[in-house]
């Protein structure tokens, strides 16, 4: 049996993560291990984590991805499954990713949309269409594969362990999920189920402040990631590697 960490990142959202861990103990197929990852809080994230039951440690570098990358460094299980503290994941949400990472393989993330709920049907409109729809079509031109949506998704361990030297922990400004989708070696990939979907709450569109503090997110983790690997030089990696697949895929085959 393969075991599961459901990793939960929180910086002050005691309320919110009170009901995402509800949802999580609703789940058909239970995890192995709930990790709350507690980024600095000064709410009642302790007595959230503690009522629920589930683990709790405590990141002082405020940032998710500080936050979640600790998250995974910690975390007990074979697969890692990735939730925001506002995400409320239907009963059936776990069970259908372990499903989807079975079936992909330990070389492969699996990651589905949200469903936003909060604000105004306007404002979840942007959201559904304009910024889910919008992300996964960009970045999917500038990655050559789909991304990860941080507040849903899963990976193995083993493909964690290839990327944690590789990721930027101590900037606050940057994406884990851009991120770590970024820094994916040949031969790793990502599937997008869209009948993988949870609850994620609007409120960071719900002003021009919100959306403007995620796009200055996107940009510094462009920055830092491009310094490191010029996206062109990513491409030709990707597709070099891609090829030697296929020649010795062809050569076997002979």
């Amino acid at each position: 049996m393969s075991t599961i960490t459901v990793v939960i990142p929180s910086h002050n959202d005691a309320a919110m993560l009170a009901a995402c861990l509800r949802a999580v103990a609703r789940q058909t197929r239970p995890p192995d291990e709930v990790l709350v990852v507690d980024n600095a809080s000064t709410d009642a994230t302790p007595d959230v984590c503690r009522a629920a039951g589930v683990r709790r440690i405590y990141e002082p570098e405020v940032g998710v991805a500080s936050a979640t990358f600790r998250g995974f460094d910690e975390a007990r299980g074979e697969w890692l499954a990735r939730l925001d503290a506002d995400s409320v994941p239907p009963p059936h949400w776990l069970a259908r990713l372990e499903a989807d990472l079975l079936a992909a393989g330990e070389d492969t993330a699996v990651t589905g949309p949200g469903e936003f709920y909060g604000s105004g049907p306007v404002i979840r409109w942007i959201a559904q269409t304009l910024y889910i729809g919008g992300y996964r079509w960009s970045m999917t031109l500038l990655l050559g594969h789909p991304p990860l949506f941080g507040s849903n998704f899963g990976l193995h361990r083993s493909m964690w362990n290839r990327l944690r030297g590789r990721v930027h922990r101590g900037n606050p400004r940057v994406h884990d999920d851009l991120d770590l989708c970024y820094q994916l070696r040949p031969g790793m990939r990502i599937r997008w189920d869209r009948d993988l979907r949870v609850g994620v709450s609007a409120r960071p569109f719900a002003t021009w402040r919100g959306l403007g503090r995620r796009l200055a997110m996107a940009y510094a983790t462009f920055r830092v990631d491009f310094e490191q690997e010029p996206p062109c030089r990513r491409r030709r990696e990707r597709l070099c590697g891609f090829r030697r697949r296929n020649r010795k895929g062809a050569a076997g085959r002979a």
